[in-house]
């Protein structure tokens, strides 16, 4: 290759989606906090905030970016980072389940779709059985837990797409990572979810200095929704 072709090479190389760890803390929090916006309009306001419920739409797209990119650094299979991830996942979106089913509205009506910490052990496992190169098996979870879960396959494939292109950024991965995003309107009825990605991207410019809360994230969600159901059933009581 000349040197003049490897300098083009290098104007049009993509960006690497490295973080902090302060930087992915901040994202968490963002995140959260749209999160509980979003489940306080849908629960205890019946949806009168559109505000809130449009916000709320990036916290999919970020919760998915973290993980994804947490588990697309080196060494991650070795150190059993995937396991883990998995079993955390699964306690807590087993606990989170009772109020989750029990909050309940026209569209999540009884058991079904299992709630988001079980989109991301769905995407946590397919992840790991493509690090294990287990492709077949990957497969079919994507296309059987995808009919099971919030968000379904395009959540999914949003979270593939950005775990393939932080171990090697590309363009068809950069491609599929944004369309899954914009796709989210299937879900969502809006794009809303596209505005998560300048978010993420400025936030891979930051070098944050935030404490890791190891296992906060993982309770907040059936505590928060124990708490939202605890005082809808009292305020329709008074009601």
């Amino acid at each position: 290759m000349t040197d003049s072709a490897t300098q083009h090479s290098r104007n049009f190389s993509l960006p690497s989606l490295a973080l902090s760890s302060g930087s992915v803390e901040a994202l968490k929090w963002i995140a959260l906090m749209l999160m509980t916006g979003d489940h306080l309009n849908r629960f205890l306001f019946d949806g009168t905030v559109p505000f809130l419920f449009e916000l709320g739409r990036l916290a999919l797209p970020i919760f998915v970016f973290v993980l994804a990119c947490n588990l697309a650094r080196p060494g991650q299979l070795e150190r059993g980072s995937y396991p883990r991830t998995m079993q955390r996942l699964a306690l807590f979106g087993a606990l989170a389940s009772v109020p989750f089913i029990a909050l309940g509205d026209l569209q999540h009506a009884g058991w079904w779709p299992l709630n988001i910490l079980f989109s991301l052990l769905v995407l946590t496992t397919i992840l790991y059985l493509l690090e294990r190169n287990d492709r077949l098996a990957a497969a079919v979870l994507f296309m059987v837990g995808g009919s099971l879960i919030e968000y379904s396959w395009l959540g999914l494939s949003l979270g593939v797409a950005v775990w393939i292109y932080c171990k090697r950024p590309s363009v068809p991965a950069a491609a599929v990572t944004l369309l899954a995003c914009a796709g989210l309107w299937l879900s969502n009825g809006n794009f809303w979810a596209l505005a998560a990605v300048p978010l993420i991207l400025g936030a891979t410019r930051l070098n944050l200095q935030l404490p890791r809360l190891r296992w906060f994230f993982y309770a907040y969600y059936p505590l928060h929704l124990g708490l939202i159901w605890l005082v809808r059933d009292l305020v329709g009581g008074m009601g």
